[in-house]
């Protein structure tokens, strides 16, 4: 088992895992979006959700310092390596959260292994199929850098228009600036595009009624990523799911200071 305070490898699911586990309060399993990388600071361990959670953070597959193994990569096996990684925890069933891109791999998880999962909290994702897919991201992989970041921003938040960019100029070259650099020199691409293409075929919608556990959904309503259409589409077909929408973008959890007290007040509550 995980000790509660955890900095290091995990083998699981026939592969090595990088894991940092820490915080206060009960444990809560968190799966990251697109790229995730626990190099990269400030992270989820940073976030209000360490003040009251003991968070099991990991590195997925193909990505920061986990094994990236040949082949292609299929959403089932993002939640299988999360399965495994769950067995080794000491308290479950257990809280799963998943944001953005880890939220697809926690509804594939919650499908093939719902009891391991006590309750789960989905954060700006999408289901796929008929309830629509989130924004394609590997388009995006072919633009210069420049290109690419103005585009994501604006898609990250449908507030930020040409005009806006105009009138906000400042501002706008700060996220610009933030943006670009946050991509690490040293990312595995070959992993990230493996990631990504796993997402394009993403689809678990009509299997979503049969969740039980109880589900948070979260989104923004200025979200082109995982748009709020998409939320809602989730929330009318999974039985047990609770909808919130904030005033931001994909990154609402920042922006709307309601959110992240709403998500720990549901989570500490379940």
């Amino acid at each position: 088992m995980l000790k509660r305070e955890f900095e290091g490898f995990v083998e699981a699911n026939g592969l090595q895992f990088y894991v940092e586990r820490a915080g206060d309060g009960p444990n809560l399993f968190y799966i990251s979006g697109t790229g995730g990388d626990l190099r990269n600071k400030p992270n989820q361990l940073d976030s209000p959700l360490a003040k009251h959670f003991n968070l099991t953070c990991f590195d997925q597959r193909g990505l920061g310092q986990s094994t990236k193994p040949a082949g292609e990569y299929a959403m089932a096996d993002y939640a299988d390596d999360a399965a495994a990684l769950l067995d080794q925890l000491d308290d479950a069933p257990v809280r799963v959260i998943g944001v953005s891109y880890g939220g697809m791999v926690a509804q594939e998880l919650a499908l093939r292994y719902p009891d391991k999962i006590r309750a789960l909290a989905l954060i700006c994702t999408s289901a796929g199929g008929k309830g629509k897919a989130s924004f394609p991201l590997h388009e995006l992989e072919t633009m210069a850098p420049e290109d690419r970041v103005k585009r994501h921003l604006q898609i990250s938040d449908t507030r930020r228009t040409d005009e806006w960019i105009a009138a906000n100029p400042e501002h706008w070259q700060t996220l610009f600036d933030m943006t670009l650099a946050a991509r690490r020199p040293d990312r595995d691409e070959v992993g990230a595009m493996k990631q990504l293409t796993a997402r394009r075929y993403h689809d678990t919608f009509e299997r979503l009624p049969n969740l039980a556990m109880p589900v948070l959904l979260q989104g923004g309503r200025y979200d082109g990523i995982a748009p709020p259409e998409n939320m809602q589409a989730m929330h009318r077909v999974i039985k047990t799911a609770e909808l919130k929408l904030y005033e931001g973008g994909h990154l609402f959890f920042i922006q709307d200071r309601r959110a992240y007290p709403d998500m720990i007040d549901w989570l500490l509550n379940h």
